[in-house]
């Protein structure tokens, strides 16, 4: 199962490619990874990018850390009591995505079939560079070696005839390694692996599958796809089944679209103030226009999310009676959303503003006589301002005040 191995115990599953030339690139512990780049003296200790607040939450953790069961979205308390030495990192998103630009660049120097997932890690079609770069086991070397060399990251890198093997050969080949599937040992690979390395199996499917003496991939493989179906419904049922036998046709697409847009905060200490709220809110859909306009897009439904301190969580949302992509339109359709809560005065812990049921901008006929005309003409100057001076160029004056600290930098980063 690894470079130079090529003995075939069992067949290539039909509708796979033959060779191993989909590739799956994870860089390591990213946001750690980077800051150590500033921070080389702390090189081999425990170390994890998180705020050290009470409310805090890990968003990366170096291996050292990892060996004392520090994980990603844990508690920074609890962190703290797995591992007593943990050394704390104030994460800067800015930072990772300067350095996540500059990887996914070096990616497209290999080949343009180039699909991002998330800011540190994308999927690879090489087939069509093995001319000019070797075997795609070579292709994954070489580009490991770039992204060290010019960056100075390490990188795990997943090699197989399907998206899904690609994927889950990379977390194998953790930390800094490759690990190469060829296709004719994809069912090797797969059948002894339990089933919740599967895409989709999470802890309710699992109990569900156990129940029934499914409990390896190997097992769902054999199970028959009318009792599949009804352990886990028939679109789950065919999916896992295809997945389990080693059949994934999906492609590495270049671009993705988006059926939402969004961001969401959560706060370092519950948040009651009214006036902070609609700030925030004014905040997260400035964000989201922002997003939308980039990607010529416009939003006929604005949603919101609250979590309050029990952590209760509620949702509500509003269609438009023409889509937009209107800072403004987004920010005050949020408010009012808010407002139909009925909450003044209760704890606030996260907040989100989303929009969703998107189309290309221009699309939706009503919106040719749009009331947001004015506030279009507003974006459109900030949009020029930011392109010129960045991101932070022009902002409205009542986000120019201190705000509370948001617990997790990952609320910072486009979701997936």
């Amino acid at each position: 199962m690894s470079e130079g191995r090529r003995e075939t115990t069992s067949p290539v599953p039909d509708g796979n490619r033959s060779s191993a030339s989909i590739l799956h690139v994870d860089m390591d512990s990213f946001f750690v990874s980077v800051e150590l780049l500033d921070r080389p003296e702390l090189r081999g200790l425990p170390v994890a990018a998180a705020h050290d607040t009470a409310r805090s939450v890990v968003s990366s953790a170096s291996y050292e850390a990892r060996r004392f069961g520090v994980r990603s979205a844990m508690p920074v308390a609890r962190a703290k009591q797995l591992c007593p030495q943990l050394i704390l990192v104030a994460p800067v998103f800015e930072k990772y995505r300067r350095a996540s630009k500059q990887v996914m660049a070096i990616f497209e120097e290999f080949t343009p079939l180039v699909e991002p997932l998330s800011i540190d890690e994308a999927f690879l079609d090489v087939a069509g560079s093995v001319r000019l770069f070797g075997p795609p086991a070579e292709i994954a070397r070489q580009l490991r070696e770039r992204v060290r060399e010019r960056t100075g990251l390490p990188a795990s890198v997943g090699l197989a005839g399907t998206k899904f093997v690609a994927k889950l050969a990379s977390q194998r080949a953790k930390p800094d390694g490759v690990l190469e599937v060829p296709p004719e040992r994809t069912l090797e690979f797969l059948h002894p692996l339990p089933i919740e390395a599967m895409w989709g199996v999470g802890r309710a499917t699992s109990r569900a599958l156990q129940a029934r003496a499914i409990r390896t991939v190997a097992d769902l493989a054999r199970e028959p796809l009318p009792s599949l179906e009804r352990i886990v419904g028939a679109a789950n049922a065919r999916r896992l089944h295809e997945l389990a036998n080693g059949r994934d046709a999906r492609r590495v697409e270049t671009s993705r679209v988006e059926k939402s847009i969004g961001h969401e905060e959560t706060f370092a200490v519950d948040v009651r103030d009214g006036e902070k709220l609609q700030r925030e809110l004014l905040r997260l859909a400035t964000r989201t226009g922002e997003r939308l306009r980039a990607a010529c897009a416009e939003a006929r439904t604005v949603s919101i999310k609250v979590r309050w301190e029990n952590f209760d969580t509620v949702t509500r949302s509003r269609t438009l009676a023409e889509a937009t992509n209107s800072s403004q339109r987004i920010y005050r359709t949020a408010v009012e959303l808010f407002d139909g809560l009925r909450s003044a005065g209760r704890p606030v812990r996260l907040i989100g503003v989303r929009a969703e049921q998107l189309v290309p901008a221009g699309a939706d006929a009503a919106a040719l006589w749009s009331d947001d005309e004015h506030w279009k003409a507003v974006d459109q100057a900030v949009d020029q301002v930011a392109d010129r001076f960045g991101a932070a160029g022009v902002r409205p004056a009542s986000l120019l005040e201190d705000r509370d600290e948001v617990v997790d930098p990952r609320s910072l980063q486009p979701p997936d």
